[in-house]
């Protein structure tokens, strides 16, 4: 057998795969081009909407540049929500040139689009309405928490947690309350912030009693958000020392207040069968 006789030899790659044509596409390769399955081609060219335009010699269907361009309209019109049959009426109108079909699927295409953008909208609109999380803004924020307070750390604070089972919890909580709400917040942990520098300054001990019903109000603030347990306050206060955003800001409150107050939820733990050292967020 010649070189030039096997060249002409279907060439199978892979069960159920068609031969390279001679001036063409095979079904394999238009379907791969196109974003479709040899599956959905068949059936087209079963209906008469995308017939090959040629057959290699061993009888495998080929497509040529015209059968592709025709085969993205369809496409194009299928997106757009029209029937099979609809589609091939529209192409195949003697009335109506190819340009004339670009012209009318890009007006729909601009149409659709149009809609999409105003859906977008209407469900960003809907999202930003029913949002969890704190509901004020800004500047409430800073009105309410005070000069130095930054709105961002509530984003910090999302992309840190946001996957936990507590932040749904503050996410929860937080979205139902209101401005005054808050505002008793604020006024409860400034007066427990008060307390703790006076204890500081005082000397008092951690595990005291004293010491304990102080981390205990703690505990029982961080729960205005979160159900927070003894182990996670733990965990917490082990971030108070370690993470110089909290530290700094405890720091500003009393000087030594991180590491104190560090001591005494440690302390309170204990007395509740907790290894602080150890204690994780659960």
């Amino acid at each position: 057998m010649t070189s030039v006789a096997r060249e002409q030899e279907p060439i199978i790659t892979e069960e159920g795969a068609d031969p390279l044509g001679p001036n063409g596409l095979t079904v394999g390769r238009a379907a791969a081009l196109v974003g479709v399955s040899v599956k959905t081609l068949h059936h087209w060219d079963a209906i008469s909407l995308v017939r090959p335009s040629g057959r290699t010699w061993a009888g495998y269907r080929v497509y040529s540049d015209d059968d592709v361009a025709r085969i993205h309209r369809v496409l194009v019109y299928r997106e757009l929500g029209f029937p099979l049959a609809e589609i091939s009426r529209i192409l195949d109108d003697p009335d109506t040139d190819a340009r004339g079909h670009l012209r009318r699927q890009r007006s729909q295409l601009v149409d659709r689009i149009s809609r999409l953008q105003n859906m977008v909208c209407a469900v960003d609109r809907m999202m930003e309405a029913s949002k969890p999380g704190m509901r004020l803004t800004p500047e409430e924020q800073v009105e309410i928490f005070g000069a130095d307070w930054q709105p961002v750390w509530v984003e910090e604070a999302e992309e840190r947690w946001g996957d936990s089972a507590q932040w749904a919890q503050y996410a929860e909580r937080a979205a139902r309350m209101t401005p005054e709400d808050w505002k008793e917040v604020a006024a409860t942990t400034d007066a427990l912030n008060v307390d703790l520098a006076t204890a500081k300054r005082a000397g008092v001990a951690p595990g005291s009693g004293e010491a304990n019903a102080l981390a205990e109000r703690h505990r029982v603030l961080l729960s205005r958000y979160f159900d927070c347990t003894h182990s996670m306050q733990a965990c917490l206060g082990r971030m108070y020392v370690s993470d110089p955003g909290y530290a700094d800001s405890y720091e500003a409150v009393a000087p030594g207040l991180p590491g104190w107050l560090r001591d005494v939820i440690f302390a309170n733990a204990e007395t509740q069968g907790v290894d602080p050292e150890s204690a994780m967020w659960e």
